[in-house]
């Protein structure tokens, strides 16, 4: 029996989330394996879970009108937003054909033309970044909305309060989305903060806030929809806690011994990639063998922005140089 209770979205666009999805996952497990090679240098955060999350959400933006800002675990979006993984598996190289030409690395992948306004390296520092994009918005006069990513360890940096304290009384169209992967580095986030559900802190700047289930990418779809369109029409921000997980450690230094195998177990049972095949399967989209087939040309499209990575030239001594002051 086909299970029709998917119909309201149709196939192509499952299989639009559902490929992206696929992308993020083999090009995150290949610049792993890169980083182990030593073909990637410096610090390098894996998005690997945690795809639902981005790929929902940018999904449910326009970016042409739309802005994404993020932290430094900024691969996943950066895909999720379009853009080209030549450049971005160039710029982990370090090469000059790199999106931020060779010099920012894992945690500044940027495209100006994507509205994807990067990945920031300092903890918190792109929070009010993402409040003044959202400034510009209302000043202009445009139908704009801001959408800033960030993790349950930024949630205490003074940034995030006073932005959420400006956002409200400016009524800025900005949403707020706590990436929530339950560890701050290697800190469980119970360890650590005084409230456990998170959109406490939005209401007490007035921002009313939803938990989502972050594993399901039609969940975060429909939920970040939602916000995006009140924000548009009431020109106020929003609060999300997207609650997440990521399969890896903090940084490809990380071994992440602070769990137990039970509760990764118990995560992997949940990935958010085997849940949207399954539904997909269940309503009759998919087979086995077509998603074979997917998985099998992603992982060589993969394979090919290695390849263009590895014979990029080097950025020449000169570039040390330019894109330092404005």
């Amino acid at each position: 029996m086909i299970d029709r209770s998917n119909e309201k979205y149709p196939k192509e666009f499952m299989l639009n989330l559902l490929k992206k999805m696929i992308l993020i996952r083999r090009f995150e497990e290949l610049a792993a394996q890169m980083y182990g090679l030593q073909k990637i240098g410096g610090f390098c955060h894996l998005y690997i879970g945690q795809e639902a999350t981005g790929v929902g959400a940018v999904e449910a933006v326009d970016l042409s009108t739309d802005y994404i800002y993020t932290a430094y675990r900024d691969h996943g979006l950066a895909i999720a937003c379009g853009m080209d993984i030549n450049s971005l598996m160039a710029e982990l190289f370090g090469k000059a054909t790199g999106c931020s030409k060779g010099k920012g690395g894992s945690m500044h992948f940027f495209d100006k033309s994507k509205h994807f306004m990067g990945g920031n390296g300092i903890v918190g520092a792109h929070i009010p970044l993402a409040a003044g994009s959202a400034l510009a918005i209302r000043n202009s006069k445009s139908n704009g909305v801001v959408l800033c990513f960030f993790g349950d360890g930024a949630i205490h940096q003074g940034t995030f309060h006073e932005s959420l304290n400006m956002a409200k009384i400016w009524n800025l169209p900005v949403l707020y989305i706590c990436e929530n992967n339950q560890y701050g580095m290697g800190t469980d986030f119970r360890r650590v903060s005084a409230v456990e559900d998170f959109t406490i802190m939005g209401a007490s700047y007035g921002i009313e806030g939803k938990q989502v289930n972050g594993m399901d990418v039609l969940t975060v779809y429909e939920v970040v929809s939602e916000e995006v369109a009140r924000i548009r029409k009431e020109k106020l921000p929003g609060f999300l806690e997207i609650k997440t997980y990521r399969y890896k450690g903090h940084s490809m230094s990380d071994p992440a011994k602070y769990r137990t195998r039970q509760e990764l177990e118990s995560y992997r049972i949940q990935d958010p990639i085997i849940i949207l095949k399954s539904k997909m399967v269940d309503a009759g989209f998919l087979s086995e063998q077509e998603y074979e087939t997917i998985d099998s040309t992603i992982k060589a499209q993969c394979k090919d922005a290695v390849t263009f990575a590895e014979e990029s030239p080097e950025p020449v001594l000169e570039m040390l140089y330019q894109d330092v002051l404005v």
